[in-house]
């Protein structure tokens, strides 16, 4: 894909990995629509802000009317309440499920339709190795990831014959506000969109960004006692 004719929307633009994503794709030449539920919080030079609450329905086809020519969509815009499934607050528990998957899929079914009318292109989820091994202590969010994994494949399969390619970028710890309080080794968000970036270009439907992912995907074939090793 030459992502210098292309036109990006990023959801989530207005800081952390959002930003980064939009940074790398105009350094590139890409046309890039900055998502953000406050647009006046986008502070990229270049980029286009657009009021985007993937949460609410009516702001995810508001959007949609403003724009018409995406060809790419990046869903990045996330929470993290760090809710535990037992303890927690249903409300947070929802919250992570209503952005991650049923946010996720509110975009897709909005703005598939456009880049299928422009000729095809590239939706990628910002996904996570948590979607493939769960943290108790953030039950909530690993949840739904992987309910956004699942999401993502079906899609894949589904979007295919409209010649969009649905791709996941599965990534542990970044440096952003959303984990400043996790003590882990933590990647860059610029070299991370770098890789995701690069990943859009080859066509890849699996970007796997760093070690933190490679080895939850590969724990998935030992089963149960390979990704909890603390079961007795």
């Amino acid at each position: 894909m030459d992502l210098s004719t292309s036109t990006v929307l990023v959801t989530g633009a207005n800081r952390g990995f959002g930003r980064a994503l939009a940074a790398e794709l105009l350094g590139r030449g890409a046309t890039v629509y900055a998502g953000a539920r406050n647009p006046d919080q986008v502070d990229l030079p270049g980029a286009k802000p657009i009021a985007l609450d993937i949460t609410d329905p009516a702001s995810v086809a508001a959007a949609a009317e403003a724009t018409g020519d995406v060809t790419v969509l990046i869903n990045n815009a996330g929470s993290a309440t760090g809710a535990d499934l037992l303890a927690a607050d249903l409300n947070d528990i929802r919250l992570e499920m209503d952005t991650h998957y049923f946010g996720t899929l509110s975009v897709v079914r909005s703005f598939a339709p456009q880049i299928a009318a422009g000729g095809g292109g590239t939706i990628l989820n910002v996904l996570s190795g948590l979607s493939w091994v769960s943290f108790p202590e953030l039950g909530a969010y690993c949840a739904a990831k992987s309910a956004e994994w699942s999401l993502t494949n079906a899609l894949r399969v589904q979007l295919a014959d409209q010649g969009i390619r649905v791709a996941g970028l599965h990534v542990g710890y970044m440096d952003t506000d959303m984990v400043r309080a996790v003590d882990a080794p933590k990647s860059d968000p610029a070299d991370i969109a770098r890789i995701a970036v690069d990943g859009i270009a080859a066509g890849a439907y699996e970007i796997l960004a760093d070690n933190a992912a490679r080895q939850a995907q590969a724990a998935l074939s030992g089963g149960v006692s390979a990704l909890y090793p603390q079961l007795p």
